[in-house]
């Protein structure tokens, strides 16, 4: 499968730079780009693309409300933050307009190729330093208990929604626990049909305003 991307940057560039370096890469093909927040919707609009590589911060509407519009529209399509913003405020903005990714400018070619492909496959893509940021603020975080029971999640669904919350994929969830990968996949197909949970970028974000269960408390 071919991914579209519309890659969206203020800062010509590095805008152009990314356009080259991703539209050559195997798979992905730049069908547009954007300058600022409201092009970057105006492109979604025109080409339907399945990934939108977003700055955050630009003149006329910032990646954060355009995120918002574009996930508003098109919630099939996925957006993945690339940004040189990494403090607390800019990432769960981003995570709470619908963003399925968040990587800072660090990040080399292959690791922004590849958050390309995982979230056109519909996986949540989070830098490293992204998630320290994010388990030490979920353990600042928490809902009342009964907040986190109205589902009805079972203990190991719970368990489950707290490593997703920690950016853990399906394998990696079923090492941790000692249980099949088909069974991790039954647990969450439970529990987002609970919640009603359209995407992992969701049960991310839910996971991370609910108290995990012990042991897998984020600390």
């Amino acid at each position: 499968m071919t991914v579209s991307l519309v890659v969206v940057d203020d800062q010509a560039s590095v805008r152009e730079a990314l356009a080259v370096m991703l539209d050559i890469a195997d798979g992905i093909t730049v069908v547009a780009t954007a300058t600022n927040g409201e092009e970057a919707v105006a492109a979604v609009t025109r080409h339907t693309p399945d990934v939108v590589l977003m700055d955050l911060h630009m003149p006329v509407l910032n990646g954060v409300e355009a995120t918002g519009r574009i996930k508003a529209a098109a919630p099939g399509v996925q957006v993945v933050v690339l940004t040189s913003l990494d403090d607390d405020e800019s990432i769960l903005a981003a995570l709470e307009a619908g963003a399925s990714g968040y990587l800072t400018k660090e990040a080399d070619r292959a690791k922004i190729e590849q958050a390309v492909r995982t979230a056109a496959d519909g996986q949540v893509v989070l830098a490293p330093e992204v998630q320290r940021r994010l388990l030490t603020l979920a353990s600042r975080r928490s809902r009342a208990v009964e907040e986190g029971d109205r589902f009805g999640f079972t203990s190991r669904e719970k368990e489950i929604l707290g490593l997703i919350g920690e950016g853990l994929r399906n394998p990696e969830i079923a090492e941790r626990l000692v249980i099949s990968e088909a069974t991790v996949k039954t647990h969450i197909n439970n529990l987002f049909a609970k919640a009603g949970f359209h995407s992992r970028a969701e049960a991310v974000r839910y996971a991370l305003s609910t108290p995990a269960p012990a042991p897998y408390r984020f600390t």
